[in-house]
């Protein structure tokens, strides 16, 4: 079992920080602050059996920080409407204070609803708390999580290939386990929580796209500039597209914020991603 992180400073200011949310009632869901962005891509190792497939992303959910029960139920409700083929979800599902937020987070989770699958990974936070816990309850509510695996969605005799890293951060990620299944006559869509393994994902020809978190597009991002906020493992590929040799980084700026709840010119997301063609 993977032993679980003790940070007992930040865990006190979330504390406080949540009873200062409730007495100044900022628990509440506002769909305008969330942002639909959408990201097509287009590429010829894309069947037309997968032309105009629809993936929706969101990331860093952080529940029990500045996202609520009912601001991830808003969140849900907009996914759910914009009808998705498959949803996946990059990780960091809680931070320092996770037991207490488990149920509401299963029963939030049990909502989503997709055509084909819903698929996730974990990120770091969720490996510093209670992993176990974490993937039971996904596997409660219909979410296959990947640890270092593809899964296969099937369109007549055609395939989509949509893999899973698990953690960087904390050492749990085995590219060799991918490589091992990959079949290289199908397009493939790579799900890691931390954006910069894209360096490792694009010498994998198959690969079109990769989908990430962890950065929470910095929190701040200022025109012109992008964002100035930087760290392990989002150093190259903070926020947005990046061009990595023939492959998409995409990079979501999340719908939950860590330890502080600020966000400037970056509001939370939800990616609603177009399979093209060409």
């Amino acid at each position: 079992m993977q032993k679980r992180r003790i940070d007992k400073p930040k865990g006190i200011i979330q504390k406080a920080m949540n009873k200062t949310r409730k007495k100044i009632n900022k628990g509440n869901f506002k769909k305008e602050l969330f942002k639909i962005v959408p990201l097509t891509i287009k590429s010829d190792k894309i069947d037309k059996e997968f032309d105009n497939y629809k993936i929706v992303h969101i990331t860093d959910i952080h529940i029990g920080q500045w996202i609520t029960k009912e601001k991830l139920e808003g969140v849900i409700d907009i996914i759910n409407s914009l009808n998705p083929d498959t949803i996946v979800i990059t990780g960091d599902y809680v931070s320092y204070d996770a037991d207490k937020y488990l149920d509401d987070l299963e029963e939030c989770l049990k909502k989503l609803e997709a055509k084909d699958a819903i698929l996730s990974v974990l990120g770091n936070h969720d490996y510093w708390t209670n992993p176990d816990a974490i993937k039971k309850l996904l596997k409660n509510s219909n979410i296959i999580n990947l640890e270092n695996e593809i899964h296969i969605i099937n369109r007549e005799d055609k395939k989509l290939q949509i893999a899973g890293i698990d953690s960087v951060t904390v050492g749990k990620d085995d590219i060799t386990k991918i490589e091992e299944k990959l079949d290289y006559d199908a397009p493939a869509i790579m799900l890691v929580h931390e954006p910069d393994f894209a360096d490792t994902t694009c010498k994998l020809e198959p690969f079109i796209l990769q989908l990430s978190g962890h950065s929470h597009g910095g929190q701040i991002a200022i025109p012109r500039i992008g964002t100035p906020v930087r760290g392990k493992n989002f150093i190259k590929y903070p926020k947005g597209s990046y061009k990595v040799e023939n492959m998409i980084q995409y990079t979501n700026s999340g719908i939950g914020t860590n330890m502080f709840w600020f966000r400037i010119n970056c509001p939370p997301e939800i990616t609603e991603i177009k399979l093209e063609k060409v």
